[in-house]
């Protein structure tokens, strides 16, 4: 009896071990597809934080070659041009990526960032508008309050700022950039106070250090404020005073502070020194 059910037993063990390769071999596939996928993104993340931005536009622009329809390929090709600086190209994969199917509002953010980079306000002020108003988030309203600057929409500016400064920790360039907008109106008492505020956020700004300088300088308030400043930047600081002092006429004021620049660079201060011969013989 043994003998007559070797052959066919032995058939059935063959074809179950058969389907249990295949099932294994199957395991082994999905399991290093997810493998790949996991590694990919981690190689996608890379290229968006570390990498030199060159190398991270060639890595996107190969990977959406080879997977045109992968929204997040796209949208890695459309950071990584934005992170170096290539504007126009920028636009041109941001527009893509805003419209291919399982787009959200994130990337008509995105776009209309790049649309401002590349100086096109019309466009960017157009792509804001589709967004809904529900979505509510730091950068919308931070470009939205730099489309109304550049459209001297003042209220909707000041609107958008304050809801801006109010969705995130770390507000310190968004009060800068507001800062400079009363300052452009001439609202100088209300800049510096927003100068003030940005560095009280994060005391290594100097744009907004010399922004300050800009505004207090525009009241003829020629005292350096207290902050912390290396010796370069206060004698770049007072240089930027003494011109200010030397726009509103007060000529004297400002060769004395173009001194004080000379004297307290650790190193030849040529351009200070330039714009004192400059006054002195005229």
């Amino acid at each position: 009896m043994f003998r007559l059910f070797t052959g066919p037993l032995a058939l059935g063990c063959l074809l179950v071990l058969a389907a249990c390769a295949d099932k294994g071999e199957r395991a082994v596939d999905e399991a290093f597809a997810d493998l790949n996928v996991i590694d990919e993104s981690n190689l996608s993340d890379v290229m968006l934080t570390v990498a030199d931005p060159s190398e991270a536009v060639s890595y996107f622009q190969r990977a959406t070659r080879e997977k045109p329809d992968r929204i997040d390929l796209q949208r890695g090709l459309a950071r990584s041009l934005t992170r170096a600086r290539r504007n126009a190209e920028a636009v041109s994969a941001w527009s893509r990526v805003a419209a291919m199917p399982g787009a959200n509002e994130q990337d008509s953010v995105d776009l209309a960032d790049a649309l401002i980079r590349s100086g096109d306000w019309d466009r960017a002020r157009s792509t804001l508008n589709g967004i809904p108003p529900t979505f509510e988030t730091f950068q919308r309203y931070r470009l939205e309050a730099m489309v109304a600057d550049a459209n001297k929409e003042w209220t909707k500016a000041d609107s958008f700022y304050e809801t801006a400064v109010g969705l995130t920790t770390q507000s310190a360039g968004v009060l800068n950039n507001w800062g400079y907008s009363k300052l452009t109106r001439g609202a100088y008492g209300d800049a510096e106070r927003l100068f003030a505020d940005a560095l009280r956020q994060d005391p290594t700004l100097f744009t907004a250090k010399n922004n300050l300088i800009l505004a207090r300088g525009a009241q003829r308030n020629y005292t350096m404020p207290v902050f912390p400043t290396t010796q370069t930047e206060r004698a770049q600081l007072l240089q930027t005073l003494a011109l200010t002092a030397v726009k509103q006429g007060d000529v004297e004021t400002g060769k004395g502070l173009l001194r004080e620049a000379i004297a307290t660079h650790p190193q030849h201060f040529e351009e200070a020194v330039r714009a004192l011969r400059a006054l002195e013989a005229g």
